[in-house]
């Protein structure tokens, strides 16, 4: 049964680039503290009735960033929360400020080799349906990591540690730095 002391801290919220773990972290996260877990694509999903590959193909990515603001905007003014976070969130200004001053953000720092490792399946992926995958995600992290940084109150690097316990780390983290 969750703490007590979990019941006084913000909504979490993760960050990070595609195929950082955070809706794998979050849900384990939210498991811990006894808190409902979204993952903000899923929500657009199911709130449009089309998949964001479907959105992508017919409103671009600017149609889907307005789409995810306005969803964004909404899940952040509610609480007792984990959210993990599509990965390109942090580039508008709007959801940056929505994310900062509404909880706890969390940076999923990881490495392009493991993001290429556990996305290059995936068709899921908008961007990434491209020639040089690895190379669109470098691309994405170098304009996106300043972005993550200065959103974040934290950053956990995933490149070790099962979910459960990377959960438990940002967990820790939390807790001891009085984010709460």
């Amino acid at each position: 049964m969750p703490s007590k002391e979990f019941d006084t801290l913000p909504n979490i919220y993760l960050v990070g680039p595609m195929g950082a773990g955070k809706t794998t972290v979050g849900r384990h996260l939210a498991e811990l503290l006894g808190r409902e877990f979204l993952d903000s694509d899923h929500e657009i999903e199911r709130r449009t009735g089309a998949t964001i590959p479907w959105i992508f193909e017919k409103e671009g990515e600017i149609g889907f960033r307005s789409r995810e603001t306005i969803v964004l905007d909404d899940l952040t003014s509610r609480r007792d929360l984990v959210l993990a976070t599509g990965g390109g969130v942090v580039t508008q200004p709007a959801n940056r400020s929505y994310l900062k001053t509404r909880g706890v953000v969390v940076y999923l720092y990881t490495p392009v080799e493991l993001q290429l490792q556990r996305t290059y399946r995936d068709k899921n992926r908008p961007l990434l349906q491209v020639e040089n995958p690895e190379q669109r995600l470098r691309d994405l992290l170098k304009l996106r990591d300043p972005l993550y940084r200065d959103v974040a109150h934290h950053i956990i690097e995933t490149n070790q540690g099962a979910a459960r316990e990377l959960a438990q780390q940002i967990l820790r983290v939390i807790l001891s730095s009085g984010s709460h």
